[in-house]
């Protein structure tokens, strides 16, 4: 049985796993700032980070959250995996080796 390339349905996997960690990366890539914070208290903090990093650990959170939450954010993510997903499905190459640079000389 073959897959349609443009098939629109999505299996669990795809909709509890794949779409929310595409959501994570491009969140963790638009609260970069706030990442940058957290990641600089925590190396200057030591072990003591947990009392002293909460106001940078709540910006975070607050930032990632309000991406979590956002049907918007959500459906601009899903259409990004269908499209990566489509391209699969006609060159059989997943996304990650089609970017790699192939090499000019052997």
């Amino acid at each position: 049985m073959a897959l349609d390339p443009a098939e629109q349905h999505l299996r669990h996997v795809e909709k509890d796993v794949l779409i929310p960690k595409i959501m994570r990366e491009k969140a963790r890539e638009r609260c970069s700032e706030q990442v940058q914070d957290f990641t600089k208290c925590c190396k200057n903090s030591g072990l003591l980070m947990v009392v002293k990093c909460r106001k940078e650990n709540s910006a975070l959170k607050e930032c990632l959250t309000a991406y979590y939450n956002d049907p918007a954010f959500y459906e601009e993510c899903k259409m990004e995996y269908l499209k990566e997903r489509e391209e699969f499905r006609k060159t059989g190459i997943p996304t990650k080796k089609r970017l790699q640079k192939l090499p000019t000389s052997m």
